[in-house]
């Protein structure tokens, strides 16, 4: 099952929409290049498994 979520930029604060996999578990990982200025964001990926409410945080990667 895949949902659509928005996450911000960690570098230019732009909001992107991105697919999220539920398969993949309640807790996911991964780096996504921005759509606006293309650099990489590690999206720290949780949903809540009752109401599968999806919070993204980004952070920047090295």
């Amino acid at each position: 099952m895949e949902n659509t979520a928005e996450y911000f930029c960690a570098y230019c604060g732009e909001g992107s929409i991105t697919f999220i996999d539920l398969s993949e578990g309640f807790l996911q990982n991964y780096i996504e290049d921005c759509q606006v200025c293309c650099r990489p964001n590690r999206l720290y990926i949780e949903v809540d498994e009752e109401t599968l409410d999806i919070t993204i945080n980004t952070d920047t990667t090295y």
